[in-house]
């Protein structure tokens, strides 16, 4: 009888695998070879999947965002204004291992981003859903008085995008030995900062 194959947890298998070897060599030392043995898989067995590197670094970005997505589904249910902000922030930034490996390969997809307008679209609609649940927050903490900045809400959210994004690159290229703030300390900064 033949073995029954789960396709899409195959796919998530191949996916760990990629951030793990990403998180030990960078994109360009990440063989499909090497993912394949991570993972516990011939080489072979990618092609199916993915026929290319690209095709693999392009999923991982996806599934990337959608696990990021849960998460805040998560964290932000029944959750408004300032403290949705931060649980949505604390989803994103590069708190723990798990979410720095996930910095390591939006990293080298954003490079690749700036040159392919199909991962451009997927970038930009990713991006488009966290502006929109922040400036919906803003407008949230807004009406109850916990912001009083009269900076506008638009600027704001280009603000907290900015400190999300920018904070997975500095954590993917800091060493435990450069001491930075925590980016809790900062997000909190930045919120205490706003009323």
């Amino acid at each position: 009888m033949p073995k029954i194959v789960d396709h899409d947890q195959r796919r998530l298998e191949l996916v760990d695998a990629t951030w793990r070897i990403i998180a030990r060599h960078g994109i360009e030392g990440a063989t499909m070879r090497d993912i394949a043995l991570e993972a516990g898989f011939s080489n072979g067995a990618l092609k199916p999947y993915f026929p290319t590197k690209d095709d693999l670094l392009t999923f991982a970005f996806r599934h990337v965002f959608n696990r990021t997505n849960n998460r805040i589904a998560l964290t932000t249910f029944n959750q408004t204004g300032l403290d949705a902000i931060r649980a949505l922030g604390m989803e994103v930034l590069p708190i723990d291992e798990e979410k720095i490996s996930e910095a390591r390969v939006v990293i080298p997809f954003w490079q690749k981003a700036v040159t392919d307008e199909f991962k451009m679209a997927i970038h930009r609609e990713s991006m488009e859903q966290w502006r929109v649940a922040l400036k919906r927050h803003l407008g949230e903490a807004r009406q109850v008085g916990a912001i009083t900045s009269a900076v506008p809400d638009a600027v704001i959210s280009e603000q907290l995008m900015n400190l999300f994004l920018g904070a997975q690159i500095t954590a993917a290229l800091s060493l435990p030995e450069d001491n930075l703030p925590a980016y809790t300390d900062q997000l909190d900064g930045f919120l205490k900062n706003l009323s």
